[in-house]
């Protein structure tokens, strides 16, 4: 096991991840920014580093400064979290290179999945059923106008290298395709540096489904079940649920199965997700996500599994602490995604929390990183927290969520609290009966639900 785990990650992914690490014994360091000196992981940690001013690229995203501090503290591996340099395979490069252990899959994996188009192509390759599309990238107008008219509008073009929703354009008809492309191939330049760009079919009214998986060094691989986090405003995902109540148990049985057998054929080590739409009892792949998801929480509920602690055993060369037969699903899961943001346009609100209190009792989690006093700062995401509720049954699940929030504190700046307070006065949210658009359609009051 590791000796110190240096955590290359800020805000409550940090402070999860030291929790974890203090109870496997191992020592952590925190690297900050100058904005957030006093940040709770930074004020619990062993040790910590100042690897820059408040901008992300010359901190969070510097690898020469997270290197050198993992270097000065003695660091034996190294958390990458979720965002920042999570998925960056030059960064797992590097790290392995310097003799560190990258708690994550391998540099490839990591590239890979990180190039939708080559995703694709290998999940299919794998069996993972796929949506139909182009067959790789596109290249010029001409061609996607030919490919789209083979795979039927409306269609979506993609960007190669997107994510959160950047680089990708809806065409409903051939009208609209030539706009959808160009803008699509401009904003994933801008975005990604990179402008190619794929094509697939548009569906009207998917569920987003994801299951969460891990593998490590002596060739087990398991699944932990689906995750449903079809609520979403702009791509952004808002509220998940686990199990979703979509799913029958021989659909959930089946996908998962699917799911494991893919990510032992390509040999992945570590923990993953695949992201799936799912309509009309059909599963599509969408993509993989090659670290620890935000939504992670639900999953640990339904399964007693801590992730996190999975992760790193993997990283160090243990076996995973539970075989598939030995993974049972238990009740039901929901969190909350709480931001600092005014709950009807998600515009940012950075400020002082000048009053801090997290809701408790049975079945009540709250993993954040705020305290009173603590100023949220304008340069990062605006997340104050994840709030996680567990229940036997999905009717208790919610009635916990409806005292949770009514239990909640948070004063200073505006937050999303007022969304989660009026989702529970909708029909559709406490039946389970909604798509990814479903919420948006809701906020604008379009009634199409």
């Amino acid at each position: 096991m590791f000796q110190k785990v240096l955590i290359a990650n800020r805000g409550e992914i940090a402070l999860r991840i030291h929790r974890a690490c203090q109870e496997l014994g191992i020592h952590t360091v925190a690297v900050h920014s100058t904005a957030d000196a006093n940040a709770m992981h930074v004020r619990l940690a062993d040790e910590s580093v100042c690897i820059g001013p408040p901008a992300a690229k010359d901190s969070y995203l510097d690898i020469s400064r997270i290197i050198a501090a993992a270097e000065i503290t003695g660091a034996d591996a190294i958390h990458p979290g979720y965002g920042f340099l999570s998925e960056n395979a030059r960064f797992a490069e590097i790290v392995a290179a310097h003799g560190i252990t990258f708690i994550g899959p391998s540099a490839d994996h990591i590239r890979v999945m990180g190039d939708k188009i080559a995703a694709k192509d290998t999940m299919g390759r794998a069996g993972i059923p796929l949506v139909p599309g182009s067959d790789g990238g596109i290249g010029s107008v001409e061609e996607g106008r030919k490919v789209a008219e083979s795979i039927g509008y409306p269609v979506l073009v993609k960007a190669a290298s997107g994510g959160g929703g950047r680089g990708m354009k809806l065409a409903r008809t051939p009208a609209d395709f030539d706009d959808a492309m160009l803008t699509a191939k401009s904003e994933a330049k801008a975005a990604f540096g990179d402008d190619a760009v794929y094509l697939e079919k548009y569906l009207e009214l998917p569920r987003h489904i994801e299951i969460q998986i891990a593998a490590d060094s002596h060739g087990n691989v398991v699944q932990f079940g689906e995750r449903d986090c079809s609520l979403q405003r702009r791509n952004q995902k808002v509220v998940e649920e686990a199990l979703s109540p979509a799913l029958t148990q021989e659909q959930r049985a089946e996908i998962g199965e699917i799911t494991r057998a893919a990510i032992e054929k390509l040999g992945y080590l570590g923990v993953g997700t695949i992201e799936y739409l799912y309509e009309n009892d059909r599963f599509y792949f969408i993509e993989m996500n090659t670290r620890i998801q935000v939504e992670h929480p639900i999953t640990e509920q339904v399964t007693d599994t801590d992730l996190i602690r999975e992760q790193i055993r993997i990283a160090a060369g243990e076996k995973l602490s539970k075989t598939q037969d030995q993974i049972t699903f238990r009740g039901h899961a929901i969190e909350c995604r709480i931001n600092a943001e005014d709950p009807q346009t998600f515009t940012p609100s950075p400020g002082k929390i000048t009053d801090f209190h997290p809701p408790g009792g049975p079945g009540v989690r709250f993993d954040s990183g705020v305290y009173d006093g603590y100023t949220i700062p304008p340069y990062y995401d605006s997340m104050i927290g994840k709030l996680i509720v567990f229940g036997d049954t999905r009717e208790l699940c919610l009635a916990r969520l409806r005292r949770a929030l009514s239990e909640t504190v948070i004063t200073g700046v505006k937050t999303t609290l007022p969304l989660f307070e009026r989702l529970l006065n909708e029909p559709d949210f406490l039946s389970g009966n909604y798509h990814i658009h479903w919420l948006e359609h809701w906020m604008e009051g379009a009634g199409d639900s």
